[in-house]
């Protein structure tokens, strides 16, 4: 015998009996009613939950509905649930259409406005460049960096002065130069042999990896980086020259562009980032070396040394003075405070154009590559000729010294990195590159233990046994620079890919 709830008619899921009526019911139907009005639905009288009686029945069977009773029923039934999920499917179907459009439509306008933000920036930048152009014309660049004791460098119109006139090496600059070699070899035995301990071992060196990658550092419509150096005093500050005329300082930290430097007329070749002042350098084919206040963000010297492209460019120890070599055969030696050039010389014998400079870590002598295979070191104080490195077959690409002073490695057009070792002036080690493989950039890191060579790829090699221990090939273009961070905690680069990347752990 089934129950039934007094209240609703039906079987019970949960059924309890009142003893105040004797009436069985749904226990949440009695319940509700009890809260509302604490009587029993039967006679009226007082109830409250607590009194009420579970009965413990077998789980109840609730009769099926009248409607399914028959197969006809049956159908019906599953008709109607067909019919209703057809109408469902196609309001969804109607619902996608229209998300369709809206999207479509979305995607035109976004299409548009990219199409648009794009002509403005070409207009900003053209606007930014004219800009550039005029200020100096109308007297709205004042000359930064250079002390009233020196002869002002800028003309009536605002113009950086351009000066070009020889003055000499006078005693008092030779004994600088002296001063200063004998403090950097004093301080070089001093450190003798040992390795900074925040050097980044070869094992660790091996396992880095690309961390960061910048494409728009400068233009695309003239891709390419040319040169790149970074900040000795703060390797986190970056700086590139393009093929598309503009000097760009980038923070590393940052991951933004700190100021970008215009004014040269053709594409820039050489970088270099002074180690203690807000001060960038900059050569190019357009014949000039400019100087450039980074605060400023604007050019504050213009050095005319040369009468034909500019192929290279190093700093001295002193951060007074620049080298600068030239297509036109002669090397130069300027001061960046004045523009003055100190001196210029060339080789009448040779008769062929230099293609790149690099002070020795003392600063008393130097190298330059040229066109013709030689590698030359000159004595800064004589202003001669010291020495020959022959045995490359093409044009000299890049040079650099060790921070040891003993070592120099040079790179040329003959898909081959020699090694020269200064002290016995012969060539010690030779590393034959791929076929055709194109050194444009060769570094050592500040303790001289590791050698990066950029150019087809970039391959890092540890000093002494000269074993590759990295190779990169993520660049799309041609390496035009590589450079190591502080301790190499980092390695960067910068290719014809228009990119600047990094490396590390």
């Amino acid at each position: 015998m089934s129950l039934v709830c007094a209240i609703s008619n039906e079987v019970p899921e949960h059924p309890c009996v009142s003893p105040v009526s004797n009436q069985v019911f749904e226990r949440r139907l009695i319940e509700k009613y009890i809260a509302e009005n604490g009587t029993d639905p039967m006679n009226g009288q007082p109830l409250s939950e607590e009194q009420l009686v579970d009965i413990k029945v077998s789980h109840p069977i609730r009769p099926k509905a009248p409607s399914a009773t028959s197969i006809p029923a049956i159908l019906k039934s599953l008709q109607d649930e067909w019919d209703a999920v057809m109408l469902h499917s196609f309001t969804l179907r109607q619902q996608l259409q229209t998300t369709r459009q809206e999207l479509s439509h979305a995607l035109y306008q976004h299409d548009a406005a990219c199409r648009v933000i794009a002509r403005l920036t070409k207009e900003v930048t053209a606007a930014r460049e004219a800009l550039a152009t005029l200020k100096p014309q109308a007297g709205l660049v004042a000359p930064q960096a250079v002390p009233a004791s020196q002869p002002t460098a800028a003309g009536a119109g605002g113009e950086p002065m351009e000066i070009s006139e020889q003055v000499g090496m006078t005693p008092e600059i030779i004994q600088k130069l002296q001063d200063k070699a004998t403090i950097l070899t004093t301080e070089r035995k001093k450190r003798g042999k040992t390795v900074p301990e925040e050097l980044v071992r070869a094992e660790d060196l091996s396992k880095y990896r690309q961390v960061a990658s910048h494409a728009g550092l400068h233009s695309a419509s003239v891709p390419g980086i040319l040169a790149l150096d970074l900040c000795p005093s703060d390797t986190n500050k970056v700086l590139t020259g393009g093929a598309d005329k503009n000097v760009v300082v980038f923070d590393k930290n940052e991951e933004q562009i700190v100021a970008t430097l215009k004014g040269h007329t053709k594409k820039v070749t050489s970088v270099i980032y002074h180690p203690s002042q807000s001060v960038v350098f900059s050569a190019s084919p357009d014949t000039t070396i400019r100087v450039w206040s980074v605060t400023g963000g604007n050019c504050v010297q213009v050095v005319r040394a040369h009468e034909a492209g500019v192929t290279g460019l190093s700093l001295h120890a002193t951060g007074d003075y620049l080298l600068s070599s030239s297509e036109d055969q002669y090397w130069a030696f300027s001061d960046i405070q004045t523009g003055r050039v100190l001196t210029k010389v060339t080789d009448e014998s040779a008769g062929c154009a230099l293609t790149c400079a690099q002070f020795h870590p003392d600063g008393l002598i130097f190298g330059t590559g040229t066109a013709d295979s030689q590698i030359k070191i000159w004595d800064l104080k004589e202003r001669t000729n010291v020495a020959n490195f022959p045995g490359h077959s093409g044009p000299v690409t890049s040079i650099a010294f060790s921070e040891n002073g003993y070592y120099l490695a040079t790179g040329a057009q003959d898909s081959s990195l020699k090694l020269w070792d200064l002290r016995k002036l012969k060539n010690f080690k030779t590393i034959t590159l791929d076929n055709n493989y194109e050194v444009k950039s060769l570094v050592f890191d500040q303790s001289g233990t590791y050698l990066a060579v950029g150019g087809s790829d970039i391959r890092v090699y540890i000093c002494k046994q000269w074993s590759e221990v990295l190779n990169f090939t993520d660049h799309s273009g041609l390496v035009t620079g590589v450079a190591f961070g502080e301790n190499a905690q980092f390695l960067t680069s910068a290719g014809m890919d228009r990119s600047l990347k990094f490396y590390s752990l």
